[in-house]
């Protein structure tokens, strides 16, 4: 048994294939995040929104998982440190056709300073 165990809900499903609150906003992402407790998806660090640790502020939902193809990687925000967890239910990545930075014809074309200018 992981000590992640009781963070985790493996059935629970993906809420879409991009950032909710990105969408919502007509914004783009960098990398998305999958919540492992209820399957919130949420835009990385290196984001401008930065919603998948917002997610965790505000549920207390610490472990997510890369939702980027061919990635599988956990996370704990509690502690800031790679965890292991057990396969989540599908689908485990957005669609592979989804450009990243995404979604396309939302990301301007000066993102890269922008991420610049805000630190990331």
């Amino acid at each position: 048994m992981s000590d992640t165990d009781d963070l985790i809900d493996a059935t629970a499903p993906p809420s879409g294939t991009g950032c909710a609150e990105c969408e919502g906003l007509g914004g783009w992402w960098v990398h998305l995040r999958r919540c492992a407790a209820c399957g919130h998806i949420g835009c990385c660090d290196t984001s401008l929104g930065q919603h998948a640790r917002r997610h965790f502020e505000q549920t207390g939902h610490r472990v997510v998982q890369s939702f980027e193809p061919g990635e599988d990687w956990f996370w704990d925000y509690g502690t800031d440190a790679a965890v292991d967890g057990p396969p989540l239910a599908p689908p485990t990545s957005h669609p592979e056709d989804q450009l990243t930075p995404g979604p396309r014809g939302r990301v301007r074309l000066d993102w890269r300073a922008r991420l610049t200018a805000a630190g990331r």
